[in-house]
């Protein structure tokens, strides 16, 4: 008795299939799909190009229709004299497309003047030239004699290259009483024969059986192949092994290394003993292929990566796995192990630049086609997204796409003095993690045109000089740039004429027209003038002449060319200070206090004071207050004694520069004799009088003119840093000390010569123990500022104050006897 299975067949099975020329126009492009069998020979007829694209025949050789190289352009050629597609090359299509259905190989075609592309288009028609194959021609399989009607086996698959109606169609059992076959449908659609037992068995009676499996395609002529399949009948052991899943879906990525775990299976037994020892494998008819990738460990049950998996060349494996038991016969069970192989990131995008022209000139139009690029990349999802790129900065930029086509085109005007040439490197970067990337580079030379000025190296330039310097000293080298040619890139420097305080800057310095170099002509002085700026043209010799112009800005920095000078007491005539001091004084008095100044600045300004001479062990003198006091107790054989001794002040620049002030002090022995000291004292400063007015009068004048300019720079400054009591308000330092008192009765006077050099803060003597004064900062300086703090207490008293690090004078703006002054170097002291 014949029994047949048959799949559904549609109504087109029997048709023949030719060329199909069909012609889709859309909007902006044209595009051309034809259909032709397989293993046509070369020279048969496709389609015709020029004729479906609307070209006259008289433009053919014009138009120049051409296959654009691309990896499936070997297949087609297009005949030069009739525009007809024809087949270059003999195709199958199993070796092309595999199952894959339906089998389409797209490339472009390209027509000149204008120059046009467009998308072609062809699909492969299969024809039945492959027969159902077994892999194996007999098939041995073992029943047990207790197995129940109703019991599978599952039988191999056939396979057929061909696809469609060519394609296996049907199974056939050759007859037999105890057998029947049915088809089966897998998770992905394919058709798999399986061997059904239709009644009891009996091994006494027959203990094996020879049944003949057929496979038969939907061609016509219809092809065929048969295998046989044996069927030997075992004893009882009646229960088989069953999977905990019968269908398994697991995933790996393509990349996982062999040995790496793709998942664990379990199968269980009822039977007892050997009976219900289970042991793994794979289906007998599992693929050549699946058997290399993978593999299942018999004990366990874990499937493992054993070759190397690609997803470009399967994305699927569907796989049977098999679960067997010792008994005898033994029993078998299966799973359906559906493994997706998950993309990742292995395949570089790959570019191909097709240049229209290597040369340009310079000035083109924006928009101006230089090259087609196209990009492609072979991995999936994510991982074949890609994103094309040029480098930043350059006048060029890329189309939107037109599937994998980009058009690389100006943008913006080309410089050939800028850049001369150009080396475009196209970037093609996917979207995987981590991304991959392929770089194609070309050169673009561009044409010359005249239209570039000098440029200096630097828009301004700053240069410190140190004051006193020797006629033509060099300042500084300025150098300029033109990237043109010949006498258009030749430069001459000059210096535009300015006035610098009231004097023309030639006066001052000179440069070399063709070298750049500047040259002071005479001695600057850093206290006459600090900084000046200079303004420096350069020219070039083209017709008309280009130019451009920098600023040289000149700090003139001080040297140690100052002595110190003493500003109180006022020194007579003969320069010897004359002092009495009651022989009743207590060690530690104080005898006098000198104020002196130095012209320079920052460290050269710093003071020190000491005592020479042979009378310098009575007295000991601060070294940065230039207070004088006794050092020792005066005895009574000492009164009437005059005491002559040298106080020596010294700045502190390299190398020093001092200066000395011979001191007499009278020691007498009451208060009268001490006012008829003072009178003749008094006397002898009178000559020195009027310079002292002097000078107080111009630091007067330097105070009304600075303060403007500077108070409101000290007053920001003091708002966020920190917090200082005069005049009713309070200014704020973080430097400050943390504990301040403000009082509305203290008045502040800055004196501002420059950089800020003291601050006086004058009060009730009466509240002098009341008070806590604060430091004063200036912004201006670091290195030559200071502070001076007027004590409110008469007499011999000073404020009580504690000194952190050693403190210097530098300035001062009042003299007064009747409220003695300690004067602090500003950011050095506490209070």
């Amino acid at each position: 008795m014949e029994q047949r299975v048959w799949e559904a067949e549609t109504s087109c099975r029997h048709r023949m299939l030719y060329l199909f020329p069909i012609l889709f126009l859309t909007a902006g492009a044209a595009d051309l799909s034809y259909s032709v069998f397989e293993e046509l020979t070369p020279g048969t007829y496709v389609g015709n190009i020029t004729k479906d694209l609307g070209i006259e025949m008289r433009t053919i050789h014009r138009r120049n229709p051409r296959v654009v190289s691309e990896p499936n352009s070997r297949y087609f050629d297009i005949n030069a004299a009739n525009g007809a597609l024809v087949v270059h090359q003999t195709m199958d299509r199993e070796s092309l497309c595999g199952s894959r259905s339906p089998c389409s190989l797209r490339f472009k075609v390209t027509l000149q003047n204008p120059m046009e592309m467009y998308r072609v288009l062809v699909d492969i028609v299969d024809v039945n030239d492959n027969t159902p194959q077994f892999q194996t021609k007999n098939t041995t399989l073992e029943v047990s004699e207790a197995a129940a009607p109703g019991t599978t086996f599952r039988l191999e698959c056939a396979q057929d290259l061909d696809v469609g109606v060519n394609s296996l169609r049907i199974y056939d059992l050759g007859p037999n009483y105890n057998f029947v076959l049915n088809v089966q449908t897998k998770s992905d659609g394919s058709k798999y024969p399986v061997l059904i037992l239709n009644k009891p068995l009996d091994r006494e009676k027959q203990d094996t059986f020879t049944l003949v499996l057929s496979a038969v395609d939907g061609g016509n002529p219809a092809k065929s192949g048969t295998t046989l399949v044996h069927m030997n009948v075992l004893d009882v052991n009646d229960n088989a092994p069953v999977f905990d899943h019968p269908v398994i879906r697991v995933s790996v990525l393509e990349n996982s290394s062999p040995g790496a775990l793709v998942t664990k299976i379990n199968a269980s037994d009822s039977d007892y003993g050997l009976n219900a020892e289970v042991s793994y494998l794979f289906d007998k008819y599992t693929p050549e292929d699946i058997l290399k990738l993978f593999s299942v460990d018999s004990t366990t049950g874990e499937i493992h990566v054993r070759g190397e998996l690609d997803r470009e060349l399967a994305s699927v494996y569907d796989i049977t796995i098999i679960a067997r038991d010792r008994g005898t016969p033994a029993m078998e069970g299966s799973c359906n192990l559906k493994v997706e192989i998950m993309d990742v990131n292995d395949n570089t995008p790959t570019i191909v630049i097709n240049s229209l022209s290597n040369v340009l000139k310079e000035g083109v139009e924006s928009g101006t086609v230089i090259a087609i690029i196209t990009v492609k990349d072979e991995d999936a999802g994510k991982n074949g997204e890609l994103s094309v790129q040029i480098p930043q900065g350059l006048p060029f930029k890329l189309s939107p796409p037109f599937e994998e086509h980009y058009t690389l085109m100006t943008d913006g005007p080309l410089d050939r003095e800028t850049v001369a040439e150009y080396t475009i490197t196209v970037t093609a970067t996917d979207s995987g993690s981590p991304s991959r990337s392929q770089k194609e580079s070309f050169v673009l030379s561009l044409s010359d045109v005249n239209d570039n000025a000098p440029l200096f190296t630097q828009a301004s330039y700053t240069v410190e000089i140190a004051e006193n310097n020797a006629p033509n000293t060099p300042i500084l080298t300025v150098s300029a740039s033109d990237p043109d040619l010949g006498e258009n890139g030749s430069l001459s420097f000059s210096i535009l004429d300015t006035e610098v305080r009231g004097s023309p800057v030639s006066s001052y310095v000179y440069i070399n027209a063709e070298k750049g170099h500047i040259y002071a002509l005479r001695p600057l002085d850093h206290e006459q003038m600090n900084a000046f700026q200079i303004h420096v043209q350069v020219r070039d010799s083209g017709s008309p002449a280009r130019i451009s112009n920098a600023t040289v800005h000149v700090f003139v920095l001080d040297q140690n060319d100052h002595a110190p000078a003493v500003l109180y007491p006022a020194l007579p005539t003969d320069g010897v200070l004359q002092l009495t001091l009651q022989r009743s004084a207590g060690m530690g008095h104080l005898v006098q206090r000198l104020v002196c100044v130095d012209g320079d600045s920052g460290h050269n300004a710093w003071l020190f004071y000491s005592l020479s001479g042979h009378d310098a062990d009575f007295f000991h003198v601060g070294a940065h207050t230039g207070e004088l006091r006794l050092a020792r107790k005066l005895t009574q054989e000492d009164a009437g004694l005059v005491l002559s001794f040298a106080v020596l002040v010294q700045d502190n620049g390299k190398p020093a520069i001092s200066t000395t002030v011979a001191v007499n002090v009278t020691l007498v022995e009451k208060v009268a004799d001490v006012s008829s000291q003072r009178r003749s004292t008094t006397s002898r400063k009178a000559h020195g009088s009027d310079v002292t007015l002097y000078l107080i009068l111009s630091l007067s004048c330097v105070l009304v003119v600075t303060f403007l300019t500077s108070a409101l720079l000290v007053v920001r400054w003091f708002r966020h840093r920190g917090q200082l009591s005069c005049l009713g308000y309070t200014f704020f330092s973080k430097h400050a000390l943390h504990k301040h008192r403000h009082h509305q009765d203290l008045q502040l006077q800055i004196n501002m010569d420059g950089p800020m050099r003291y601050i006086e803060v004058v009060g009730d003597p009466q509240d002098a123990h009341k008070r806590t004064l604060g430091p004063c900062y200036s912004t201006l300086s670091s290195f030559s500022d200071f502070v001076f703090v007027k004590s409110p207490i008469t007499g011999q008293n000073t404020v009580g104050m504690s000194l952190s690090k050693k403190l210097f004078a530098n300035s001062v703006s009042k003299v007064s006897t009747k409220s003695p002054k300690l004067y602090l170097p500003l950011n050095e002291w506490k209070s």
